[in-house]
């Protein structure tokens, strides 16, 4: 039985796909459980981790955005989820956070590397699905992609490629014990690459804006973003202009044992996602 955290998200949501096809029982956690397979969950209720990870060997653990103390929410479920005989944790951290303390995911990891066995960490590099998320809004409402990465470069992963590994990894977790494993696409493009994949699918000009630090932070601000999401969203984005998510590795099509997707790829699939809106 797994336990499967963030089920409504990009990454979960695939897991969750690839878990049932296996016909892999599962039991998702969920603050308002409306499915068969979930059960009352809520990371900022610890009186509710107990019941929800009694009876499973293995748990999926991904942070919501909104959460910025893991020390007190996913640390806390870490530690439960292990009295009560969960043998395996595969958490879906980012890359760059073992050396970066004030990323939330940091904590996570250093709480479960005190263990010698009985975890996976994977460090994915920026989401092929931020286009179809996070930027979407300025991609539908203005054709542009607004972000503090200058001329960064980045290796985009398909969320859809993390879920399947992680799938693997929690049905066979005996040769990823104790491992951490950098997941990147395979080819690094800069936002005006992305911008010009984006036209060409769409059939029209999508062009990449570059923000300043403080304008990006205050649009984020004027879309109802919360303070402390703005400020781990920010920092992300700004160490993009240093190459920090360029670097390609080949960990991912190894552990896939296929071709990894590209970010071509997650466009062709999802484009009725940047559709301007028709009016009536």
């Amino acid at each position: 039985m797994i336990f499967v955290t963030g089920a409504s998200g990009n990454v979960g949501s695939a897991l969750v796909d690839y878990l049932r096809a296996r016909q892999i029982p599962l039991r998702l956690g969920s603050r308002s459980p409306m499915e068969p397979e979930a059960v009352a969950f809520n990371f900022l209720d610890a009186t509710t981790f107990r019941s929800a990870v009694q009876g499973c060997n293995a748990l999926f653990l991904l942070r919501p955005p909104a959460i910025a103390n893991t020390r007190t929410t996913l640390n806390v479920l870490i530690d439960v989820a292990r009295s009560q005989g969960v043998q395996h944790i595969v958490f879906v951290s980012v890359a760059g956070a073992g050396d970066n303390p004030i990323v939330p995911h940091h904590a996570v990891e250093q709480h479960l590397r005190q263990a010698s066995e009985g975890w996976t960490i994977l460090r994915p590099g920026f989401f092929a699905q931020n286009l179809g998320d996070a930027y979407r809004q300025d991609i539908v409402q203005d054709d542009r992609i607004y972000l503090p990465a200058g001329a960064g470069r980045v290796a985009f992963v398909d969320t859809r490629d993390i879920a399947e590994v992680a799938a693997n990894i929690l049905i066979a977790p005996t040769d990823h014990q104790a491992q951490i494993y950098t997941l990147t696409g395979a080819e690094a493009l800069s936002f005006d690459q992305v911008a010009s994949l984006l036209s060409n699918e769409l059939g029209r000009s999508i062009t990449y804006d570059p923000a300043s630090i403080a304008a990006y932070g205050l649009h984020l601000l004027r879309c109802k973003m919360p303070l402390e999401q703005v400020i781990v969203q920010t920092i992300l984005h700004v160490g993009l202009q240093f190459g920090q998510a360029e670097t390609i590795d080949e960990t991912l099509p190894k552990l896939l044992r296929h071709r990894s997707r590209s970010l071509r790829d997650y466009i062709q699939d999802h484009r009725h996602l940047w559709q301007k809106p028709l009016n009536r």
